[in-house]
């Protein structure tokens, strides 16, 4: 169930930064694009630690590997999808500040996870 689950949020993540972006509304809110992208790994990066942490239990000394796996893919998830951006879309392109955005999103849910360590554990 947890493997669907970030499947399900990588997915829904895919769609949304490699479909059409003038089918999607726009909104005068200042880097509201780099607020999403921050969001989207940080929810990314939390959903992927909760599989690996119960995927990896018992496997490592700790289950500190599980941060770790995740923060970089969730990194490199954000590098491909920008690629892929920039290949498969007309109306998208790659930004530098975008990977910043994510990699900030993806640190910050590393520390969030660690700060409620506990409650993770418990799903």
């Amino acid at each position: 169930m947890l493997l669907l689950w970030a499947l399900i949020c990588s997915g829904v993540i895919t769609y949304f930064c490699l479909t059409d972006s003038s089918n999607i509304p726009t909104v005068s809110f200042p880097s509201i694009d780099k607020i999403v992208h921050f969001c989207f790994h940080f929810g990314f990066t939390i959903s992927w630690i909760v599989f690996f942490k119960k995927e990896l239990k018992g496997k490592a000394p700790d289950d500190y590997k599980a941060y770790l796996i995740s923060f970089i893919f969730s990194v490199f998830f954000g590098i491909t999808i920008e690629i892929l951006q920039s290949v498969f879309t007309i109306s998208r392109a790659a930004e530098v500040t975008d990977i910043l955005a994510n990699a900030l999103g993806a640190l910050v849910g590393v520390f969030t996870a660690i700060a409620f360590k506990k409650q993770i554990d418990k799903i």
